[in-house]
């Protein structure tokens, strides 16, 4: 069964980083969108593979700008 959310810590763990970014992420507003439910974070998986193709395509865009 497919789950539609994670926790923060699950998160931090697929791509490999520090829960405490995706806490400052949250402060700073960057990141992809998150939900608090019951005072737990949690990120819907459909958010997160938005946020990875968007952060795909910038850096896409970025390359093709530097040639």
């Amino acid at each position: 069964m497919k789950r539609n959310c994670m926790t923060q810590k699950e998160l931090a763990d697929r791509w490999t980083i520090s829960h405490r970014t995706l806490e400052r992420w949250r402060w700073a507003g960057e990141g992809p969108a998150y939900m608090k439910l019951g005072g737990r974070v949690v990120y819907r998986v459909s958010d997160i593979e938005a946020f990875e193709q968007e952060v795909i395509q910038s850096t896409a865009d970025q390359r093709i700008a530097a040639f």
